[in-house]
């Protein structure tokens, strides 16, 4: 898995997606930490992890849209199938590669949280939440972002598919508030990512979402590994 996760990592600074990325996501947070923080002056950061959420739905399917795509397009996945290394691994090694590059970029925000503290207290315990919660959401975003990845040759429809995957794993939320029947809305709400994520910005740390978050996570990995391993033997 360890080669994997090096080649992986390498080549996302090598096809400017890992550049790319990162600049989204630095100058997204920046506009966000500036105009409902610095605008205000204010120690508050949970606007811009709110904010955050959304950002997210866009950047991670780039993040994610190359995974294996890219592989199945120039048939180097034929190789990495017969390789001896499990697919589970294949598929690890390919994940903590993305989260590197993720958690690189979610690691600014704390940047944020110090330059404020010159101005004001700050709540770290707060702020160590919205860290949390958004490497949870994140890890559980480039699960679903691979899985669709895993589908496809094409990396604009990864991209795409991705983008209409989460959002819908966002909507998911909205749509329960329609719903007449309580005990169905409930389920929906339970499975929104926003209703999870949501509590992390305020600072609460609420061990069922946490708990929610690793499950999506390992279950959409799982999927990926279950579609790589249908087409080893296809």
């Amino acid at each position: 898995m360890s080669a994997i996760l090096k080649r992986e990592t390498r080549a996302y600074f090598e096809s400017l997606i890992g550049y790319i990325f990162l600049t989204a996501f630095f100058a997204g947070s920046g506009i966000l930490f500036g105009v409902t923080s610095l605008q205000y002056g204010s120690t508050d950061m949970s606007g811009m992890y709110s904010g955050l959420f959304f950002i997210l739905l866009v950047l991670i399917p780039i993040l994610t849209m190359r995974t294996l795509s890219e592989e199945k397009r120039q048939k180097t996945d034929q190789l990495l199938l017969t390789a001896p290394i499990s697919l589970s691994a294949l598929v690890l090694g390919k994940f903590f590669a993305a989260m590197i590059i993720y958690s690189i970029g979610v690691c600014m925000t704390l940047v944020y949280a110090v330059v404020i503290s010159f101005f004001g207290a700050v709540s770290w315990l707060t702020v160590v939440g919205n860290v949390v919660g958004l490497l949870l959401l994140g890890a559980a975003y480039i699960a679903v972002g691979m899985l669709i990845s895993s589908l496809t040759e094409n990396q604009v429809i990864a991209a795409i598919g991705g983008f209409a995957a989460t959002l819908l794993l966002y909507l998911i939320g909205t749509v329960a508030d329609i719903i007449p029947i309580q005990w169905i809305a409930n389920i929906f709400r339970n499975l929104s990512f926003a209703t999870r994520y949501g509590p992390f910005t305020y600072g609460v740390f609420d061990f069922s979402n946490v708990l929610f978050f690793i499950s999506a996570t390992v279950i959409f990995l799982f999927l990926t590994v279950r579609v790589l391993e249908r087409r080893r033997w296809s």
